[in-house]
């Protein structure tokens, strides 16, 4: 029994060293592994962010419980969950693109539209303000306070529509049609103002 008490112990200690060792070969390839799908997010860069943050931000909470599993040595978890991680990771970059795509797309038709309608207002509110600046009575519910509004609001507009199209001619259509909304919305507010009808 005496010897084969240290004969135990020899193995159980022989066992131990190689379960080490195991954990040793699979902590460097789930470190890398962990570090690959990292830097598939990096590589997805700012439109990813942007464009589809609710995948990024799912694709991220799921890296944090990967360092979590690292972190307490399950490098066979990390290695058994790494790879469809990382796959995902991967499809960012072409997921992102096709969403700004599909929202450069539609900015595309948004603007279409209202470089169109937006200069019309603009003129009618000018062509109604020269008439009401030459008029020696204004109508009724306007007073001269008003039509100064008016045309303070109209200058307004005027230099916001200067800086949407000079955003779309440098191609940054988003803030063009961002500044054309707010352009339509003053104009729409201007041409109730005058009692007129707003496109």
């Amino acid at each position: 029994m005496k010897t084969i008490q240290p004969y135990t112990r020899f193995i159980a200690l022989v066992l131990a060293a190689f379960a080490i060792a195991g954990c040793a070969n699979k902590m460097a390839p789930a470190q890398k592994a962990i570090a690959d799908i990292e830097a598939a997010v990096a590589a997805a860069g700012e439109d990813a962010t942007k464009y589809i943050p609710d995948q990024v931000q799912a694709v991220n909470d799921q890296v944090a419980n990967l360092k979590a599993m690292f972190d307490k040595k399950d490098y066979k978890g990390v290695l058994a969950a790494a790879p469809a991680l990382l796959t995902q990771a991967q499809g960012l970059t072409s997921e992102a693109a096709a969403k700004k795509t599909e929202m450069m797309d539609a900015y595309a038709g948004e603007w279409s539209t209202l470089s169109s309608s937006v200069p019309e207002a603009v003129a009618a509110i000018q062509s109604r303000v020269d008439v009401l600046s030459k008029s020696k009575k204004l109508p009724k519910g306007m007073d001269a306070a008003t039509l100064d509004g008016v045309k303070t609001g109209l200058a307004e507009a005027n230099s916001m529509w200067s800086q949407a199209t000079e955003a779309q001619a440098a191609g940054d259509l988003e803030q063009a049609v961002t500044l054309a909304q707010q352009v339509k919305t003053r104009t729409d507010e201007l041409l109730t103002t005058l009692g007129m009808t707003a496109g």
